[in-house]
């Protein structure tokens, strides 16, 4: 995850006032241009000093919840979101001035620094920043409890991921679902609360203060992200068609019925974006991908760091400098027995510099492993631009910060499984539909269900969702997008997007949308930089060290420049595409297409 989800918590000294300053300045420059700059440098001075503070006070609340490092947390949230709207509210001082390209970028991305903005109200404030952390803290202590016995989300997810019992699915469905209800009230609280923020800051509400972190106007983003799922949504349903109908013959009709649909307990993952766990009930007969990954690391007596170890070397094999040894005496890889943690994996960077971490309650499977390469490709990316100013420290946006890990998993291909020698022999081209598919299950199953969580919140935000209606919009999106549907009728009280941990951890998920989408762009790119010839998906950069180096190159430009530009350094395009995802997958809808020929598609 990205540096985002860490921007909540410092406790800051008192603010020296700068904006009038015209200490510094150079001979000649426009004196509001001297103060504008005097400001962003002794606001990024304040900002590296808060930063560290703020990502070591957070690092010890995720890894330790209890009561005080509840309290520790809150007092923290109040003094950083009091921090960054001090230097917001001075920042529209130069609103509007003639300034040079890079400090009025500066200026820009201040409004990065924070997710939930707090009103200018120091009480309503500190009250925002106690329903921040508790909210937190509810999703990572929940259990369900039944009969005496009490399981945690990893336990019910390793269920919803192996097992084909319907009853015992529908229970760890709703049994973690369980766990939200009473979010409710203190989540619409603290939308409310966070909404008198962005007014204050100039926007209409916190989605269009979200929506305004993409380098173009909000409605241009928005039309931008429904441009990119138009292009891709045939491929989904031609892929939603043909999982419905297996799931049909494994469960019987009654419980999945050829048309409408899918219930959501039935997909292998808890909330049903993504499908990857239910490979062997829709696999091709006769044409599975050749290999099972999870029983090859099983076998091989993996532990969680022999597969982080092992996603670190396909990073070294690019030509980056391996991962600092506090990296490994410092990170959390497995889940403790004696305290309670947020396991939802994470990258860290704690020190701007070179603390970094990850915490991840590894599981020896497939779906960790390609999770280990995703987490570090965050690392690499907080380690290449650490020589950038502070405020040009961060992805160019947040759905770079994603992809790039992502465009590394698409590399783990069974020729680099061979490479690294967990597999013989790569399997031959018969198996590439299995292989096709199974990326599909996972990489185009999560496109809608990437969308609509952040549409949910736009809705909420913006007052066009209240609380009493805040399920049944979630559900109508989960239906309208996705095509999944709940499995059981809920409850008046239920609370069904607390369950997800983004929503009660306030982090904005458009990234992930479009991080699915760039990953193919950048993939593409970078084997056409290594003169691959293949199939797209047969591709694996691992041990191209010219790539590597170009690669480095544009994760070294941190956010100093707009993202299009970025995207043009690396690609030779300033625009999202989502034809490389199609040209990716173009196999595999061929496939569907003849599987789907007799069926009802669509929902």
């Amino acid at each position: 995850m990205s540096r985002n989800l860490l921007l909540g918590l410092v406790a800051l000294a008192a603010l020296h006032p700068c904006a009038g300053s015209a200490a510094g300045n150079d001979e000649g420059a426009a004196p509001g241009v001297a103060a504008a700059q005097t400001f962003v440098d002794e606001a990024e001075a304040q900002l590296a000093q808060a930063r560290e503070h703020l990502n070591r006070t957070l690092w010890v609340k995720q890894n330790f919840i209890t009561f005080d490092t509840d309290l520790l947390a809150a007092n923290a949230t109040e003094n950083y979101n009091n921090l960054i709207v001090d230097l917001l509210g001075r920042a529209k001082s130069y609103d509007g001035m003639d300034l040079p390209d890079e400090l009025a970028r500066k200026l820009e991305l201040l409004k990065r620094q924070i997710d939930v903005p707090p009103p200018d109200d120091p009480a309503k404030s500190a009250e925002l920043a106690r329903l921040t952390t508790e909210l937190d803290s509810m999703y990572g202590q929940g259990e369900y409890c039944e009969d005496g016995k009490c399981r945690d989300l990893e336990e019910l997810s390793e269920l919803m991921r192996t097992s084909r019992d319907e009853a015992a699915l529908l229970d760890a469905w709703t049994g973690w679902h369980g766990i939200a209800p009473p979010m409710k009230d203190k989540y619409a609280r603290m939308v409310a609360i966070a909404n008198e923020g962005a007014r204050d800051l100039g926007f209409a509400d916190v989605g269009s203060f979200w929506q305004s972190r993409y380098d173009m106007p909000p409605a241009d983003f928005v039309a931008e992200t429904d441009r990119l799922w138009n292009e891709v949504k045939p491929l989904y349903q031609a892929l939603h068609c043909h999982v419905r109908a297996k799931l049909g013959e494994a469960y019987g009709t009654d419980v999945v019925p050829p048309t409408g649909p899918i219930p959501a307990h039935l997909l292998g993952n808890m909330w049903a974006q993504e499908w990857g766990n239910i490979y062997d009930l829709v696999a091709p007969e006769g044409a599975g991908q050749g290999y099972d990954l999870t029983e090859i690391l099983e076998a091989r007596e993996f532990d969680a760091k022999a597969i982080v170890r092992t996603a670190e070397g396909f990073f070294t094999s690019l030509g980056f400098t391996p991962l600092p040894e506090t990296f490994w005496q410092r990170s959390l890889l497995t889940k403790p027995e004696d305290r309670e943690v947020v396991c939802h994996a994470s990258a860290w960077d704690l020190d701007d510099q070179e603390d970094l971490r990850i915490k991840m309650c590894v599981k020896i499977n497939e779906e960790d492993f390609r999770t280990a390469h995703h987490e570090l490709g965050h690392n690499f990316y907080f380690r290449a631009y650490k020589d950038q100013p502070l405020l040009f420290r961060d992805g160019a946006n947040d759905g770079f910060h994603e992809a790039i890990g992502d465009t590394i998993a698409l590399s783990i291909t069974p020729e680099y499984l061979v490479k690294i020698g967990l597999l013989d022999q790569a399997p031959d081209a018969s198996r590439d539909t299995g292989l096709l598919l199974r990326q599909a299950l996972d990489g185009v199953a999560f496109l809608p269900f990437g969308l609509l969580v952040d549409h949910w919140r736009w809705q909420v935000f913006s007052g066009e969702v209240e609380p009493a209606e805040y399920n049944a919009a979630w559900w109508k999106l989960r239906e309208d997008f996705q095509g999944i549907k709940a499995p059981v009728a809920r409850r008046p009280d239920a609370f069904d997007p607390g369950a997800k941990y983004h929503i009660p951890g306030n982090v904005p998920y458009m990234r992930y949308f479009l991080a699915r989408i760039l990953q193919y762009q950048l993939h593409q790119a970078a084997c056409a930089q290594a003169g691959f010839e293949g199939p797209l998906h047969r591709c694996s950069i691992y041990d191209d060290k010219q790539v590597g180096q170009r690669l480095q190159a544009m994760l070294a430009m941190g956010a100093s420049r707009p993202w299009p530009e970025v995207l043009q350094a690396f690609t030779g395009t300033d625009r999202l595409d989502a034809t490389a995802l199609l040209a990716y997958f173009a196999p595999l809808k061929t496939w569907l297409d003849e599987q789907n020929r007799d069926r009802q598609c669509g929902w």
